[in-house]
């Protein structure tokens, strides 16, 4: 009976797939969070279909978006003031809700990843 139990328990896990309604994120204002050794930081994007302007801790930047696919997109600063900044940043969704959605990001090419949270403020 628990090998029963277990199997069905398996294909119905194996079964889930989180909603992924990317395309209602592709442009609007976000508040995004991420959280860095238990301390939350927030950035505010507009996001248009080939620009973001970010601001974060009272500063503005202003990025490049090129989607890879409904769910990735890749950001790169339009004026770089590190050789930092001049990293382009990958962004891949990986789940949605109705008003918001989580997600990872990092350096393109630089395994390490960090996720956060966007809220879309309005659209």
């Amino acid at each position: 009976m628990n090998k029963i139990l277990l199997l069905s328990l398996l294909t119905l896990v194996s079964c889930y797939n989180p909603q992924r309604n990317c395309k209602d994120f592709k442009t609007g204002t976000f508040r995004s969070e991420i959280e860095i050794n238990g301390v939350k930081h927030t950035t505010i994007s507009v996001r248009t279909d080939s620009l973001v302007i970010e601001t974060y801790k009272g500063k503005t930047d202003t990025a490049t978006i090129r989607w890879v696919n409904d769910c990735e997109y890749v950001l790169r600063k339009l004026h770089p003031k590190t050789m930092a900044e001049e990293k382009a940043i990958s962004i891949k969704i990986l789940t949605t809700s109705e008003k918001s959605y989580t997600f990872e990001f990092g350096a393109v090419g630089n395994d390490e990843k960090q996720r956060g949270t966007a809220y879309l403020m309005n659209n």
